[in-house]
């Protein structure tokens, strides 16, 4: 039995004498493509493409493969959930912290409070986060002016190419565009007590997120879209190894739930949530001033930010 192989199409945006051009790569050099084109033309699915020119609100030369027209941001990693909950309590609660781990060993289990709600057994869960305030690979990234405790997520995004309204996961599936790496920045100090208002995280979010510069279209990720390897270097150390598998629902299902009695639309972007390890939280390595991130998911991409002082 012979496998077929599908070839690798990247599209990027580039600066080109002060104008925004869009390439794309098959297994080879990167090509220009037709100065009106969007990455959509490039990738045969064509929509519109807002404020290319406000692509990259920075000088870090490097611009964003596209700017998304919404972002939910979903929760599909149990043991991220787990993990980050202990880190959290562990940095800012030392005492319960103390209590739980005491808890936890007696048991063998979990502490309770430190696993996902009920109803991520029940549906997939998202948060909507600001998707006019991504960055691309290379910006400096700033703590925001009310927070002490700046932290990073690995992700993996994908963005529609076709609408969806009331989808199966099948049809859904069939509609991602191609995949990206997200990189859910985070105020941890600011996120414990906007969890815990009920309405979500707001201002812990919502300041930067940022994706890797290339779009890398769906057929070469969804083969082995739970099999991804990636990995977080801080100053040139690995701090942590990172995969995709164990996602507690499929993607054709998230993007199928998040289509019920609601009209998707081609542009809009969605992310796993953080890969288990993929975030300083849980391994202890925060970021700060002077710090160089790197974010690497093999066969997507990766985004590189300098930690600049608040």
């Amino acid at each position: 039995m012979f496998r077929k192989v599908v070839a690798t199409v990247q599209v990027r945006r580039i600066r080109v004498d002060g104008q925004v051009r869009t390439q794309r790569r098959t297994d080879g050099a990167w090509e220009p493509a037709d100065a009106s084109l969007t990455p959509w033309d490039v990738l045969g699915r064509a929509w519109d493409d807002p404020a290319p020119e406000d692509a990259a609100p920075d000088d870090s030369g490097t611009l964003l493969p596209f700017q998304p027209l919404s972002f939910r941001d979903y929760m599909l990693f149990e043991q991220h959930t787990i993990d980050a909950s202990r880190g959290l309590v562990r940095r800012f609660h030392p005492a319960q912290y103390r209590a739980a781990r005491a808890v936890e060993l007696l048991t063998r289990r979990p502490f309770p409070a430190f696993r996902p709600h009920q109803l991520l057994q029940e549906q997939p869960i998202y948060y909507l986060g600001n998707h006019l305030t991504f960055v691309p690979s290379g910006t400096e990234i700033r703590p925001p002016s009310y927070s002490s405790a700046l932290d990073y997520e690995l992700e993996l995004g994908f963005v529609l190419a076709r609408p969806l309204l009331d989808a199966t996961p099948e049809e859904a599936t069939a509609a991602i565009g191609g995949f990206v790496l997200v990189n859910d920045l985070s105020a941890r100090d600011v996120q414990r007590r906007e969890m815990a208002s009920g309405f979500g995280p707001q201002k812990s979010k919502h300041f930067a997120s940022s994706m890797s510069e290339v779009l890398v279209t769906a057929e070469a990720v969804l083969p082995h879209v739970d099999a991804l390897q990636g990995r977080v270097v801080v100053n040139g150390e690995v701090v942590a190894e990172v995969s995709t598998a164990g996602m507690r629902w499929s993607l054709g299902e998230v993007l199928a739930h998040a289509s019920r009695s609601e009209r998707l639309l081609p542009g809009e972007l969605f992310a796993t949530g953080t890969l288990p390890g993929g975030s300083g939280m849980e391994t202890g390595r925060w970021i700060g001033p002077g710090d160089e991130l790197e974010l690497v998911l093999d066969g997507v991409g990766h985004v590189v930010h300098r930690v600049l002082a608040a």
